[in-house]
């Protein structure tokens, strides 16, 4: 029998991410999940017991997937976490008021596999609390998977097991395309870069900073100017050069504030 043509790409530059995880069965139960559709890059950011990745209880549970937890890496922020990372989706089962656009994992998938140039992460949090709001509005996008609204619950591995297979099917049947066919570069525009995680959260900082100095932003009482802010430019999928165009700006508003105070 003829097996399908697989887009290997695809499982090379998805990477999971898991948020202080409680229990180690969960760890190896997502191992698992990830090992049968193909993908091996797991990160676990400050779980809470020590020797996660050692634990009897996540060898168990990997039932064979040894080698992902072997491989896997344990880290201390969540900038370490996302390193290298240029898309960072939330997986949620809660909306938030300020998040990242909502996407289903079927949307997720077809999208990543259309733009080859994204390094993406999946990131999912505590068992109990989920993830926090300050990781999700930094993220790109917010996975929401549409389950029974009268009962959502997935558990940790179910919700990565969800995700891995819908980027598994899209690797193997091909997605149309996000983005407009190939043709005249008048037609399609010029496409940059797509800017890192961490390039981004810089320019927030730095944006930041700079509307605080122009009086725009009061630092004691910020309301939610940023939140607003982070959901407006998810939306847009900035790219490197773009970053670097909205942080001249700020790097300008905030000259331009210190030379009119020096006057």
């Amino acid at each position: 029998m003829n097996l399908p043509e697989i887009n290997t790409n695809l499982f090379k530059r998805l990477r999971f991410i898991l948020v202080e995880t409680s229990r180690a069965g969960n760890i190896g139960a997502v191992a698992r999940a990830m090992k049968t559709m193909g993908f091996t890059d797991l990160v676990l950011v400050t779980p809470r017991f020590e020797g996660a990745l050692d634990d009897p209880e996540a060898i168990a549970f990997a039932s064979g997937a040894g080698d992902i937890l072997a491989s896997a890496r344990i880290v201390g922020s969540m900038a370490e976490a996302l390193d290298g990372i240029n898309f960072a989706a939330a997986v949620s089962a809660r909306l938030r008021e300020y998040s990242p656009p909502v996407l289903t994992p079927r949307a997720l998938a077809g999208q990543l596999l259309a733009q080859p140039e994204l390094h993406a992460a999946l990131i999912f949090g505590n068992e109990r609390f989920g993830l926090p709001n300050e990781i999700v509005e930094r993220c790109n996008v917010l996975i929401n998977i549409p389950a029974n609204p009268d009962y959502s619950s997935l558990n940790l591995s179910q919700a990565a097991q969800v995700l891995a297979y819908e980027c598994r099917m899209a690797a193997l049947d091909g997605a149309p395309s996000v983005r407009q066919p190939a043709g005249d570069a008048n037609e399609i525009g010029f496409q940059g870069e797509a800017a890192s995680v961490a390039q981004i959260e810089g320019m927030y900082q730095h944006l930041e900073q700079a509307l605080v100095d122009i009086g725009f932003l009061d630092a004691s009482n910020p309301r939610k100017l940023m939140p607003r802010l982070k959901r407006m430019f998810a939306r847009a999928q900035l790219e490197q050069e773009e970053v670097n165009i909205l942080r001249g700006i700020a790097r300008h508003m905030a000259g331009r504030r210190q030379r009119k105070d020096g006057a």
